[in-house]
């Protein structure tokens, strides 16, 4: 009889094998090679702490040893798989699944605490602490571990009331085991038993605690089990109790949502698959279509994570004509009650449920196909330029030219200062189609003054053609990189703070500059004035071919950069400044210092493993 030891992975029992512990093996290269002093300068500081609490907090599973090659598994966040390998050269090849290792090819703290159980396992190392360990006296591990068809014929010739209560005993531990062995004895008679699907619903949503960033993806795997489990119900025709069984699980999550960080947006994938599901059980189910109008309704308009958001467009075939009639008629009432917003009052727009009914209206009027009546609900929101360029479009749309004409207009006229810079983009062209070109490059100039910068140079030079050609666009030209030096010498003089994404140096001169294929020009005003790190890649790339050392000089100064830090993808990116420089190197007959460059990139950076084999 194999003796039981559970193995846990995400939450989940595995197998009940025999780990046993790492034998002692001194002949074994790679345990000579393995110490904590070696593990701290692979890691850095911060890594090897963590790995040395992850070791001490008993986190590693060994899975196997062979002479040049360990493999482990670490309960972290995830569990996560770690390979550490005999690269040669007294150097340690490493791998593991977690983020931070994947991303940045980093010696994590999961490949440390590897390092270190085997350290104590093996015996004849040093602790973290860098005092000698005394040799381990478990039994010696087997080569290798048993096989899922091993532990399955081993299971088979147990009793069955032994595996049950180890699988029950198991449950008690383990949530989501918990719930799914419920959710199949809820559906084992005839009847669903509700009260079993309802309680899996609140176990898997609510902890009892927030639940932070690297905690979601476990707790959205819990949730999408139960969410499989209504799939399965679903298909065995139980479309009713799916229905129920939805709005509930909505209702929880909703009120759930201010308890958890989801940066990475989980729940918006959740709650599509949840409306989905719901969507799919009203149409086998065929509830009574008023009723069903009038909840989404109610829930569409409250909810502050839209809930059935889109409901008149994604339930119009389970509505029908009765529901949709219902549905509009509870719409057309509270849009009467909502009081029409004037300009400058914008910010009312999100208040309340004022966005939502909106919304509404607007999907109810997409269904009309009639014009007048779209312009009517878009109307009743004027509080802001785009609102009144929304309605233009709209016009254009649906080829009435003049009306469109007459919103934008209407909207210049509300917001004649710092408007909307498509708003003016959409007169000007307007205004070009009807001869009238003054007017036009009054309104491009405007937006040039108000936001002076590289798009709305082009646009200057595009109105500026059309208005007069070449010629027109000369003194225009001139007038607007009058401006943008005038706007750089003020910078330069001024201490007031800037925002982040309005350039303070030269960017937008040699943007221009590039554009107009002047490169010399460009060159000179990022020398003077400085320019964004991506404009000195254009230049560099833009003088490769007559002034070599300018270039060698910009793809040097960004392989270091890139380096340090410390992903495969700035690897990458350095990898490729390298070539870059070793090309050029060689083009102006400095093989010798190429070769000793690439020399001394290997050395400085010889433990970033994964830049190494990029240089290679």
């Amino acid at each position: 009889m194999i003796p039981f030891r559970s193995v846990y992975i995400n939450s989940h029992v595995i197998i009940p094998t025999d780990l046993g512990l790492l034998s002692k093996r001194s002949h074994n290269p790679l345990l000579k090679l393995l110490s904590p002093h070696l593990l701290r300068e692979y890691a850095g500081e911060p890594s090897h702490e963590r790995g040395v609490r992850y070791f001490e907090e008993d986190r590693v599973v060994i899975l196997r040893i062979e002479d040049d090659h360990i493999q482990a598994k670490v309960r972290g966040t995830h569990t996560y798989m770690v390979e550490i390998w005999d690269e040669g050269d007294a150097e340690l090849g490493f791998s593991c699944t977690c983020p931070f290792s994947q991303d940045d090819g980093a010696f994590c703290k999961h490949c440390v605490a590897v390092g270190l159980a085997v350290v104590a396992q093996a015996g004849g190392g040093e602790n973290s602490g860098g005092q000698k360990t005394e040799p381990s006296k478990g039994r010696k591990m087997p080569d290798s571990e048993l096989t899922l068809k091993e532990v399955e014929e081993f299971l088979g010739t147990q009793e069955k009331s032994k595996l049950v209560s180890l699988l029950v005993r198991q449950a008690e531990e383990d949530s989501d085991l918990m719930t799914r062995l419920s959710l199949l004895a809820g559906k084992a008679g005839k009847a669903v038993h509700l009260p079993t699907y309802r309680k899996a619903i609140d176990r898997a949503i609510n902890r009892g605690h927030y639940i932070d960033y690297h905690s979601m993806y476990d707790y959205v795997r819990g949730i999408e089990n139960v969410i499989r489990s209504l799939r399965e119900l679903l298909e065995e025709n139980h479309a009713a109790e799916v229905v129920e069984l939805s709005e509930h699980f909505l209702r929880c999550l909703e009120a759930q949502m201010e308890m958890m960080d989801d940066s990475d947006g989980y729940m918006r994938n959740v709650i599509g698959e949840l409306e989905s599901l719901h969507h799919q059980a009203c149409v086998k189910a065929r509830p009574d279509p008023e009723q069903l109008a009038k909840k989404l309704f109610a829930w569409g308009l409250k909810s502050h994570w839209e809930v059935f958001y889109h409901a008149v467009e994604d339930y119009a075939d389970v509505l029908g004509e009765k529901g949709l009639r219902t549905f509009r008629a509870l719409a057309e009432e509270r849009w009467r009650k909502l009081r029409p917003l004037n300009p400058g009052e914008d910010d009312l727009l999100y208040s309340g449920d004022r966005f939502r009914i909106t919304s509404i209206m607007e999907q109810l009027a997409g269904q009309s196909g009639d014009l007048d009546v779209l312009v009517a609900v878009k109307s009743k929101n004027l509080g802001s330029a785009y609102a009144y360029l929304e309605i233009a479009e709209i016009c254009t749309k649906a080829k009435n030219s003049e009306k469109a004409l007459e919103w934008a207009e209407k909207g210049l006229a509300a917001f004649p200062e710092k408007t909307d810079s498509r708003l003016r983009e959409f007169l000007a062209r307007e205004s070009h189609k009807r001869g009238r070109h003054k007017d036009a490059m009054d309104l491009s100039w405007k937006e040039f003054v108000d936001r002076p910068g590289f798009e709305q140079y082009r646009l200057l030079n595009s109105h500026a053609k059309l208005a007069g050609g070449a010629q027109a666009w000369t003194e225009w030209r001139e007038r607007a990189l009058q401006l943008l030096r005038d706007q750089h010498s003020a910078d330069q003089r001024s201490t007031k703070k800037r925002y982040q994404w309005i350039p303070s140096d030269s960017s937008t001169l040699v943007k221009i500059f590039l554009w107009e294929k002047d490169v010399d020009q460009a060159w000179l005003e990022a020398q003077e004035g400085g320019c964004h790190e991506s404009l000195w890649l254009d230049l560099a790339a833009a003088r490769e071919a007559d002034h070599p050392e300018d270039a060698l000089a910009v793809y040097k100064s960004f392989v270091e950069p890139a380096v340090n830090r410390m992903n495969n993808q700035s690897y990458q990116e350095a990898a490729e400044f390298v070539k870059k420089v070793q090309k050029l190197l060689r083009r102006t007959g400095r093989g010798e210092e190429s070769e000793r460059y690439l020399e001394s990139l290997r050395t400085n950076h010889r433990r970033k493993r994964n830049f190494m084999k990029l240089l290679e």
